[in-house]
């Protein structure tokens, strides 16, 4: 056992001992907040921040990877029902690095190889629900505040490119607000904006009374080149040659259609991809290096390397470029197949083209022939985008209809959220006040994309250590209002840099408020950055320094 880290209900310190004299000695490298990194690891992160951290810059990369991999650590988590009872039901989770046969991913004894599968899971047993959204991993987003966003912001604790009704779905489940048509809401988005691009597409080209008035036009010319060849007398020999040169020509426009379909749901993936790939950060990491060094030397509390906000963007953005081509490789198998039917027709065109050649038939009469063949092709073309317009407008107009009947749900919960919000006000406000004299206040702020949680303070702006001050009290009174009313919550709180407080709020937060929430505060601290009204040695749960570090190498 590397070590056995016991933590207690109310304040939990991993204090760093070391001296901060000089800069070799900052703090910054013995693995406290490594500690809720792998914490976060156990309640299915990814585990890249314990590999890349500033905490490890005096060793590389790989020296804390291959130590983690090379002896097979094992991490394990145990989540106790109540903090007051110790024989109470449990959660234990057992999670290692290695990939494929060797990985541990163990639940209570049981094993998942798959990382949302096992995410899944904990979301039943913690939160005791299987709604799709808002994800385990949003749910538990304030409760770990590890990262620059959770760091810097109250509400908006997920990544930068989270979507509004992706946070709505999240604050209600937060307010305790079951809202079941939440998953299918941000299902109806992304069609919306899928067919928002189809008709952008089309319309660069036509609109529906275009292709309509185009049609009309269309079908009188079909009918006089009908006219003009059924004036020809022609033998049953040709008659049936161009009968079937007729079919051949119609299926080739079938699937020629069809192919431009296939072609225009490609491009608008691609289009897409594109988009996703753009999102891709290349900026020259060398050129930004002069730049994170001086901000260093201004603000000292700068905890991620650029390297590290552009990993974990590009991450994200990984993800979503996944969801977004999983369609392609079945797009482009029908695309070659309709090409290759295509090709097969041509040729059967060309044989029946010279059959009626060959029956010494009149050049006017070809000439109509050839011209009702391709005033065939252009109506099909003009069948298929006035049937493409049809379809993407018909089913806007549903998506729209379903949206409003969600939204009207929603809303006609709007008493029900500006209770909830009431009571939460109660808690968070009395913290607030005896924080900073002064009360913070949660409202609501609502637009055509849904409800947004917004705070207030009465005296305005907020320096950096009032606002970390206003997350400590949202988080405190959140646990307090959830116990209330009896909403599944955590109940324990990990916060970094809580040394950007004032110490007179500090030593509040410590000494009043955290012991009168029924959770466990884990703060990673530098023991000399702590007030010396605070009793360290009773509050530490882990000791870290130079000469003994978390992983103790």
């Amino acid at each position: 056992m590397i070590r056995e880290i016991p933590f207690k209900k109310g304040i939990n310190l991993i204090v760093d001992e070391s001296a901060t004299k000089t800069t070799q000695e900052s703090g910054n490298n013995v693995g406290k907040t490594t500690v809720l990194r792998l914490i976060d690891y156990c309640l299915g992160g990814n585990g890249v921040n314990i590999y890349k951290d500033p905490e490890f810059r005096d060793k590389s990369n790989s020296t804390i990877e291959s130590f983690l991999k090379n002896k097979n650590v094992v991490i394990t988590l145990c989540l106790k029902e109540s903090l007051d009872n110790p024989t109470s039901s449990e959660i234990l989770i057992r999670r290692n690095f290695l990939a494929h046969s060797e990985k541990l991913q163990e639940i209570n004894g049981e094993f998942y190889s798959n990382i949302n599968n096992f995410r899944n899971e904990l979301k039943k047993l913690i939160f005791k629900t299987d709604s799709l959204k808002p994800s385990f991993k949003q749910m538990i987003a304030k409760n770990i505040r590890d990262e620059k966003n959770r760091l810097q912001n109250t509400v908006k604790v997920l990544h930068s490119t989270t979507t509004q009704d992706e946070y709505e779905a999240l604050y209600l489940f937060w307010l305790g607000i079951n809202v079941g048509d939440a998953n299918r809401k941000q299902t109806l988005l992304h069609e919306k904006k899928i067919e928002s691009d189809l008709q952008k597409r089309l319309a660069r080209d036509s609109s529906p009374s275009l292709v309509e008035q185009s049609l009309l036009v269309i079908d009188r010319q079909i009918n006089e080149l009908e006219h003009k060849k059924s004036a020809f007398n022609v033998n049953p020999r040709y008659e049936e040659a161009l009968a079937d040169l007729n079919k051949i020509k119609i299926e080739i426009s079938r699937k020629s259609t069809s192919l431009s379909r296939l072609e225009l749901r490609r491009d608008l993936i691609v289009e897409s991809k594109d988009e996703l790939e753009a999102e891709f950060s290349d900026v020259d990491i060398e050129q930004l290096k002069d730049i994170y060094a001086e901000a260093k030397t201004l603000i000292p509390s700068i905890q991620k390397s650029f390297e590290d906000t552009l990993a974990f963007h590009n991450s994200m953005v990984l993800e979503k470029f996944k969801y977004i081509t999983t369609e392609l490789p079945d797009l482009n198998d029908e695309i070659r197949l309709e090409e290759n039917t295509i090709k097969q027709l041509l040729v059967l065109e060309t044989e029946a083209v010279q059959v009626i050649r060959n029956s010494n038939i009149v050049d006017d009469l070809q000439v109509i022939v050839k011209q009702l063949n391709e005033a065939h092709e252009r109506k099909g073309a003009l069948d298929e985008q006035l049937r493409l317009w049809h379809s993407t407008l018909t089913k806007s107009k549903t998506i729209e209809g379903e949206l409003d009947l969600i939204n009207y749900g929603i809303e006609s919960l709007d008493n029900l959220i500006q209770q909830r919000i009431a009571i939460f006000n109660e808690y968070f406000s009395s913290i607030s006040t005896k924080l900073y004299g002064e009360a913070f206040v949660l409202s609501t702020a609502k637009n055509d994309k849904g409800y947004e949680l917004v705070i207030s303070s009465i005296s305005g702006n907020l320096g950096t250590g009032k606002k970390k001050g206003q997350i400590a009290a949202f988080d405190l009174a959140y646990v307090q209002f959830a116990d209330a009313l009896g909403i599944e919550c955590l109940h324990f709180i990990l916060s970094d840099q809580i040394e950007n407080v004032h110490d007179n709020q500090i030593t509040s937060l410590l000494n009043e408020v955290v012991n009168a929430t029924n959770c466990q505060y884990i703060l990673p601290v530098l023991r000399d950055k702590l007030p010396k009204d605070i009793d360290v040695n009773k509050y530490t749960a882990l000791s870290l320094s130079q000469n003994s570090k978390l992983f103790k190498i």
